[in-house]
């Protein structure tokens, strides 16, 4: 039940900077439609729009409810919410302020959505009531901005804040949102370690998310239930880092990690995050996970040959992957770039675009300045913490 799923805001942030400042010509990110899969039929539907020409899916209930980010008639990006199965498709609201952007990243099964807005001063995370309706201001926690990213169906939130210029935190909420708090004071966390970024919580409270050690790459970390303790997940043995996309009921953690070959792979970790085992790759020796349901099924992207994105899905406890190309009636000219969530009843919701040779060019680009601006980060920093267990 991928209901704490989130595409890594920072991630997203970085991404726009990217695009924004790099000269890539964005009309092949500007076609990109958003598509959900029923695996079972093995039909691809292409969702709506809110009058622009881009939709990005982030996260699906079991409803089969879809929350995600589209292009208005104007241009403004909005976060948007669905009916079941993915029909119809509604603008979730703002938090106000001049120039709005609005983004949901999170739905648990009531149809509370997560994400953030915004404001006439800086974004804000943001909680909304059952089926998105009633958007909640939740703060900036004392900071300069705050970015919701996971919600479960308790209605606790996770997320990350800015408390000041330069520096993130993890940040933690009670049910349906409320007294917002910073992640970090509920440990007593080795010298120098620092929580960054909280991605996902289930349904027991544990949280997963991304680590750092006194400007050290990241490491995915997991707490216990109800936030008991809290433990490094380490790397797929490199030296690098280790990134967080999801967790499912059982404390199956998914994301990205470098390995000993310098190669980065997509990952799944056991029950409460044990042991770390790498998923490989299709085509070429890069992938990366977006999402798991509760039975292990890992959905996410990875290259193919010619620099092509493609996405995949595995089978249970994240065996077998497969490019969810080969597997899906795909409508004509239509190639999956990236799946980004899974839920219980088996759909999925994936990314696609109509020309495919355009897009990839431009993905591949993309790439390339994303592992550029990483290694110029990574670059020269000591070997990453690998405590084992924090005391809680």
């Amino acid at each position: 039940m991928k209901i704490t799923h989130s595409f890594k805001v920072h991630s997203l942030v970085l991404a726009a900077a990217l695009v924004a400042g790099s000269g890539i010509p964005t009309q092949a990110a500007a076609r990109q439609a958003s598509y959900l899969i029923d695996l079972s039929s093995r039909t691809v539907i292409q969702l709506g729009n809110l009058g622009g020409d881009f939709t990005a899916a982030n996260a699906i209930n079991d409803a089969g409810q879809v929350v995600g980010n589209a292009s208005t008639s104007t241009g403004h990006g909005r976060a948007f919410i669905t009916g079941s199965d993915g029909v119809g498709m509604r603008d979730v609201g703002t938090l106000g302020g001049n120039y709005v952007y609005v983004e949901a990243l999170g739905i648990n099964n009531a149809g509370q959505v997560v994400g953030y807005s915004s404001t006439s001063d800086t974004p804000h995370a943001f909680i909304t009531g059952p089926n998105g309706t009633e958007m909640k201001d939740l703060g900036r926690l004392g900071g300069d901005s705050s970015y919701a990213t996971g919600i479960n169906d308790a209605g606790q939130v996770v997320g990350f804040f800015y408390p000041t210029i330069g520096t993130q935190r993890a940040f933690i909420t009670g049910p349906n949102g409320a007294d917002p708090a910073d992640l970090n004071s509920m440990f007593d966390l080795p010298n120098g370690v620092v929580l960054y970024n909280a991605v996902a919580i289930n349904n027991s409270g544990q949280v997963a998310g991304e680590s750092t050690m006194s400007g050290a790459p990241l490491h995915a970390f997991i707490t216990g239930p109800s936030g008991e303790g809290i433990t490094d997940l380490g790397t797929l043995g490199g030296n690098f880092f280790s990134t967080v996309s999801g967790i499912n009921d059982a404390g199956q953690v998914v994301g990205q990690s470098t390995t000993a070959a310098g190669s980065w792979h997509a990952f799944i970790t056991g029950p409460d995050g044990l042991g770390m085992r790498d998923l490989s790759a299709l085509a070429m020796d890069y992938s990366v996970a977006r999402g798991v349901n509760d039975a292990g099924q890992v959905v996410g992207m990875a290259y193919m040959g010619g620099d092509s994105p493609h996405a995949f899905i595995t089978g249970p406890d994240g065996k077998g992957m497969m490019d969810l190309n080969s597997v899906v009636n795909l409508p004509r000219g239509v190639i999956l770039t990236e799946a980004r969530d899974i839920n219980n009843v088996g759909q999925v919701i994936a990314l696609g675009v109509p020309e495919p040779e355009s897009y990839a060019m431009f993905l591949a680009g993309m790439g390339l300045i994303g592992f550029m601006a990483s290694r110029k980060r990574l670059i020269g920093l000591n070997t990453p913490w690998k405590l084992s267990l924090y005391p809680g």
